[in-house]
């Protein structure tokens, strides 16, 4: 923990820790007097003045982070701030790599949609839901199809049954206007299924 009058680990001075371009206070730039204490693992140690936790992480080579604010007493954590501040920005980068890489992704049908191009479409939902990735089910009615939309509830109907076992349905099927749509997620456990290998060059497909 850094020092009132020298510096902490690494070099830092308490001035430095928890500034105007931290979310967080820390040690003398927490201002409530009393606070609600927690350890590094997440231990339940109590409501305490701030001198005593602070006293409690100068022993242990610590520091006392302000957490949560807004609570009543504000809760703080005994923890070393430079790890607290990797640990968090990790976490962060985590949170927007997840955000990236599961969106919806959305799968055409028609109700006329050929028996083949059923099936790759519908291995496609398996491989997006397997990916993480959720599923707007998309089918499209144009024309004359539209007074006969039992026939593209019925392929809708079929798609639902047959993704069943890696699909969670979130809502639908439904009309949007000429669309019937279904949105589906991912089911937990299930996993995308292994791309088709690519023919070697120079050999025949």
């Amino acid at each position: 923990m850094a020092q009132r009058d020298g510096a902490g680990p690494g070099g830092g001075f308490i001035a430095e820790r928890g500034g105007s371009g931290s979310a967080y206070r820390v040690n003398e730039r927490i201002r409530a007097r009393e606070v609600r204490v927690i350890d590094d693992a997440g231990t339940q140690l109590g409501v305490m003045t701030l001198f005593d936790a602070m006293k409690m992480a100068r022993d242990g080579g610590l520091d006392v982070v302000e957490i949560s604010p807004t609570a009543v007493p504000p809760v703080c954590k005994l923890t070393d701030y430079g790890k607290f501040l990797y640990e968090q920005k990790k976490k962060g980068h985590e949170a927007k790599k997840h955000q990236k890489s599961s969106h919806i992704k959305e799968v055409k049908f028609r109700p006329s949609t050929a028996e083949h191009d059923y099936q790759v479409r519908k291995n496609q939902i398996i491989r997006f839901l397997g990916e993480g990735h959720k599923v707007k089910a998309m089918i499209f009615h144009r024309g004359r199809e539209m007074a006969h939309q039992d026939v593209g509830r019925a392929k809708m109907e079929r798609l639902l049954k047959e993704v069943g076992e890696h699909a969670l349905v979130e809502f639908g099927p439904r009309m949007e206007a000429n669309i019937l749509l279904a949105l589906l997620a991912p089911k937990k456990g299930a996993v995308a299924p292994a791309r088709p290998a690519q023919p070697a060059a120079g050999t025949e497909a």
